[in-house]
């Protein structure tokens, strides 16, 4: 952000306050994972700006290339990106960009990846491949992030050691178990992801 930007609490004669959230360090991140497993919830549970959806209807022409066999009450899909905004206790600015999950929209990624702080990777436990190429593509690009599991009703629950050695994650790679639909989970699974990013740099540094 601009480091000349005046101070909220003391503003220029004549001019009025700037929103405090506007002098804060502002930051982008990604949130990633398989087809249906609860990103467009997960912005929209922590947002404190309406979330920005870009959203189709699924039609017949997703049998066959949509699995729906286990989100049976989903009739729409993120075509594009979801987008959000929270604002941390410490003043922290958070973007939220939801990815799209299915593989014919992923060249998108790319675009949405520039810039990015780190990521959330959501995985259900019922279809745990989904999540392997969110995985994959940021170990490629070296980009922080967290595996975040969002409990689905009758779904079997692992412990995170299990789920860290399904995936094959490093050891310093955080796993916490969530669910996306309540805001204080959300929201702390994006503290986590900040905490993360934040060791990750003391490493490197």
């Amino acid at each position: 952000m601009d480091s000349m930007r005046s101070d909220p609490a003391h503003p220029s004669p004549g001019g009025p306050a700037e929103d405090p959230r506007e002098s804060s360090l502002a930051v982008k991140i990604l949130v990633a994972g398989g087809f249906g497993v609860g990103k467009t919830t997960l912005v929209g549970a922590v947002s404190e700006i309406r979330p920005l959806r870009t959203e189709a209807m699924l039609t017949e022409k997703s049998i066959g290339v949509d699995d729906t066999a286990m989100v049976a009450g989903k009739t729409t899909t993120t075509v594009a990106m979801d987008f959000g905004r929270i604002t941390l206790p410490t003043g922290l600015v958070l973007y939220l960009f939801g990815t799209p999950g299915q593989d014919r929209f992923w060249f998108m990624w790319d675009e949405l990846a520039q810039g990015a702080l780190g990521a959330v990777v959501l995985v259900d436990t019922r279809r745990l491949a989904d999540c392997f190429a969110s995985v994959d593509y940021f170990e490629r690009r070296g980009l922080p992030f967290i595996v975040a599991v969002n409990h689905f009703e009758g779904a079997k629950r692992y412990a995170p050691e299990q789920i860290r050695a399904a995936l094959d994650l490093d050891e310093d790679i955080p796993v916490i178990m969530s669910d996306v639909r309540t805001r204080e989970s959300a929201k702390q699974v994006l503290i986590t992801l900040v905490e993360h990013v934040l060791m990750a740099t003391a490493r490197r540094g």
